[in-house]
């Protein structure tokens, strides 16, 4: 279960870190509010990532005049939540309409898909400049190298591939990313892959007790995917 107490301790802290030092304590509604995210299971980082979300969106209207309050970054922070939701599988409780016990809610619908040759693109142009960049580093640059070159012959099925045959070739993309994921964790050390699966655990932890064996598993497979991506900057294809 979510330490909400630590949870909110945490927020104060962060929140007050992204305005210069800027205090701003978190009670009243803004508590409330903050609490909520605590009881839904929004991990910690999470949370941080939407709060990103609003900074980057109030810098870009020009200087600060004024700290910023929790409260505006209410609907970012659950936007990011649900795209973790999304992203690792795992669904919200919420409560029946009746006042019976608490449900399963599915997790929202996925967005308009791009076309599979753009998204091919995309991922290449990234994995190349990644490539070429420090945060890789010589670890992993074989991997970056087979997975570009591989995506690169897919890229001409992909202009014109429709039906069973865009999913077939979906499925070789998905293979392709899955081989640089493993690599990826294997070019990691020691003590950050121990440091990566004790974090996809402790995000998952609220939700832990709702799901089998085997929904656990594939979640905490795909939130500690989503956490090597970050760690070195991996695109999503």
């Amino acid at each position: 279960m979510t330490d909400v107490d630590a949870f909110c301790r945490e927020i104060e802290a962060y929140l007050c870190r992204k305005n210069d030092g800027h205090l701003i304590r978190i009670t009243g509604a803004a508590f409330e509010q903050v609490l909520g995210w605590a009881r839904q299971g929004v991990p910690i980082k999470i949370a941080e990532a939407g709060i990103d979300r609003y900074f980057e969106r109030y810098y870009r209207k020009g200087p600060r005049r004024r700290p910023v309050r929790i409260e505006f970054c209410d609907a970012d922070v659950l936007d990011a939540f649900d795209d973790w939701r999304r992203a690792v599988g795992v669904t919200r409780v919420v409560a029946d309409s009746d006042g019976g016990p608490d449900v399963e809610e599915p997790p929202p619908a996925t967005r308009a898909r791009r076309s599979l040759a753009s998204q091919i693109d995309t991922t290449i142009t990234r994995l190349t400049v990644l490539r070429g960049s420090d945060k890789a580093g010589p670890s992993l640059s074989t991997a970056l190298d087979a997975a570009v070159r591989a995506l690169d012959q897919l890229r001409p099925e992909a202009v014109k591939a429709r039906g069973e045959a865009r999913e077939e070739l979906m499925q070789r993309i998905g293979q392709v990313d899955r081989e640089l994921l493993d690599a990826a964790l294997t070019a990691i050390d020691d003590a950050a892959r121990s440091a990566i699966e004790a974090e996809a655990s402790a995000e998952l932890a609220p939700f832990r007790a709702r799901m089998t064996a085997d929904a656990f598993r594939s979640s905490r497979q795909a939130a500690l995917d989503r956490l090597v991506r970050e760690h070195f900057g991996l695109p999503t294809p």
